[in-house]
């Protein structure tokens, strides 16, 4: 029987899913250096889609460097030195534009909206007020959110594809 070519997990564009960093995220492990957060407490979606793009950038960055690095070393008949690929990161990582990676602001709410739809987070009950600018009125509050029970139960492989859970 022939088998699938997929990837593990992330997508065949991302080293890891959207849903699967929020979960790690919720859970207080703080994935690909993002911060620690409270899982009681939670965090607002913005500061979860935040993180999401800025967990992106550095992978991409390496990876980025690391091909660059094998090509020229093929090139100079040397071996691969780990330093210039740091090096080719720390470069690409300062000139990565922040909306190149990932999804944008809308889609993450529309994504995060189905995940609250399946029960899987939900509103921890504190706000912050927010404002646009000092002359328009208030804006609507940050609401934190966190994992449910039901979140932290649903297995991984679920996590990878929500709209499969909710639309089957």
């Amino acid at each position: 029987m022939a088998e699938l070519l997929r990837p593990a997990r992330g997508g065949f564009l991302r080293p890891f899913g959207c849903g699967w960093f929020i979960r790690e995220f919720l859970l207080r492990r703080g994935p690909n250096g993002s911060p620690v957060i409270n899982p009681e407490v939670g965090a607002p979606q913005v500061d979860v889609f935040h993180f999401y793009k800025r967990a992106l950038m550095r992978p991409t960055a390496v990876d980025q460097a690391t091909r660059v690095e094998e090509k020229q070393a093929r090139l100079e008949r040397r071996g691969i030195d780990p330093s210039n690929i740091e090096s080719l990161a720390e470069k690409y990582l300062a000139r990565m534009p922040y909306k190149s990676r990932g999804c944008r602001f809308h889609s993450f709410v529309v994504y995060f909206s189905n995940l609250q739809r399946l029960n899987w987070v939900e509103s921890s009950g504190r706000e912050e007020p927010s404002s646009f600018q000092d002359h328009y009125p208030p804006g609507p509050p940050r609401r934190y959110f966190r994992l449910t029970d039901a979140g932290r139960a649903t297995p991984e492989t679920a996590w990878t594809n929500p709209y499969r859970a909710l639309y089957g």
